[in-house]
């Protein structure tokens, strides 16, 4: 196992950017804090909306484009697949060349490949361009964790993990209810309209406010030869496989029901698309409360490491409770019991996704890009593996869904005890005091 610890850090509004000289007056950096926060929680938010905004539209695509359910949902998949490749090349290309250019060049092409998917004249063309779009998309997702590893370390960066999926997760909140609304007066290529928009907006905001933050002395000069050590390198801790499979795996369970959930709320419970899209809001204003609950209350009070069970423990229940009642277990139910479960499983992430993402970059300083691209490249891939397995019995049924989101959850909290320890001392609070509370 490697020892890549880093150095304990103050709880502050904003340390100096590394490079850019002495930190500026109280005021002006609680407002640079704030520019920051919202700059990267729009680009974190570049996957939701692409994703969520869609999500009404997919029964109206299988009918316009004439093509079954399980094709269109591979318009899902193929973004997420192209986010999770893309982030595999960014991540290693931020550590070599800074975060400012790889950025800037992954939003033009995103905002290019949205634009195609709007002319889409069949399904195939759309899976393509939506891979396009993915790849492009994943600079914002990898670079936006880089750039809060560049920044912030110990309890501030736990507390600016979860205070940015305050603002990331408006997104998911708006974004359906958007797109429910965009369907009462155009057509499901008018959410694609929207998205080239959104893209274009946050690209010129990002050129204008987003100053470098990766020093050049700090950068890595090495070839493919190295970043492929350094993936090694990376692998071979153990701790920060084990959180890296744990954050996928919950990510897995995550996207079956963001994949899953149009079919089963709007097809199998005869929901509208708008009442669709308020669940969908309310399920997703959830996970932000309890993230915010995380970052306010529980850290620097609570060790990540039993925030973190605790959260892999509410989804496992919930997936279970979930397929009961999709099996019928407890007879026959309506919608209502089957969104309650669905919302303790997406707010149940407002512990786990934050606390994932800062145990696994505090072991890794000396390669925040490549980490996060890891990190970024197995949630998203495991995300579209869970894709068409959710519609494998058809859609006339919310067993599959449940199914995957209890295996996946049951695999994340096999990883976390057998690979990251939480009872052993030291272990997952590399960087912090044993038990994770002065720094975690």
């Amino acid at each position: 196992m490697t020892d890549a610890a880093p150095g304990t850090a103050e709880n502050q509004d904003l340390p100096p950017i590394p490079g850019r000289g002495p930190a500026a007056p109280p005021s002006a950096s609680r407002r640079t804090g704030l520019l920051l926060t919202l700059v990267l929680g729009g680009l974190t938010a570049v996957p939701p909306l692409s994703m969520d905004m869609y999500l009404p539209a997919l029964p109206e695509v299988t009918q316009a484009l004439h093509s079954p359910a399980a094709t269109v949902q591979l318009t899902l998949t193929t973004c997420l697949t192209g986010m999770a490749l893309g982030q595999l090349v960014v991540g290693p290309m931020s550590d070599k060349w800074g975060r400012r250019r790889p950025l800037l060049t992954g939003m033009v092409i995103y905002v290019l490949a949205t634009a195609l998917c709007a002319f889409a004249p069949n399904a195939e063309i759309l899976i393509a361009f939506r891979l396009l779009q993915g790849l492009a998309g994943a600079a914002g997702i990898v670079i936006a964790r880089a750039v809060v590893r560049d920044l912030y370390d110990g309890v501030a960066m736990a507390r600016f993990f979860s205070t940015l999926m305050l603002i990331s997760g408006v997104a998911p909140v708006v974004a359906p209810l958007i797109g429910g609304q965009i369907l009462r007066i155009t057509d499901w290529r008018g959410v694609f309209v929207v998205l080239t928009a959104v893209g274009l907006v946050l690209t010129c905001v990002v050129w204008r406010t987003l100053h470098e933050t990766l020093p050049p002395e700090r950068r890595h000069a090495g070839g493919l030869g190295e970043t492929l050590r350094t993936m090694r390198d990376l692998l071979a801790d153990r701790a920060f496989s084990g959180y890296l499979l744990v954050g996928a795996f919950g990510f897995a369970a995550l996207f079956a029901y963001i994949s899953a959930s149009p079919f089963v709320v709007q097809e199998i419970y005869g929901a509208s698309p708008q009442t669709f899209s308020l669940l969908f809001g309310v399920n997703s204003v959830g996970l932000v409360l309890v993230g915010q609950i995380n970052g306010k209350i529980l850290v620097g009070r609570v060790p990540l490491t039993k925030v973190l069970g605790c959260g892999l423990t509410l989804i496992a229940l919930a997936a279970a409770a979930l397929l009961a009642m999709s099996a019928g277990v407890f007879g026959p139910v309506g919608l209502w019991p089957i969104a309650s479960g669905l919302f303790v499983l997406m707010a149940s992430m407002g512990l786990v996704m934050p606390s994932t993402n800062t145990l696994a970059l505090l072991r890794t300083p000396h390669a925040a890009g490549s980490a996060s691209a890891l990190l970024g490249t197995s949630t998203f891939l495991l995300g579209s593996v869970a894709s068409p397995l959710v519609g494998i019995a058809g859609e006339h049924t919310a067993v599959p869904m449940a199914v995957v989101q209890l295996g996946c959850a049951v695999l994340a909290l096999a990883s976390f005890l057998g690979l990251c320890r939480p009872w052993q001392r030291g272990e997952g609070t590399h960087g912090g005091t044993a038990d994770g509370r002065a720094t975690l």
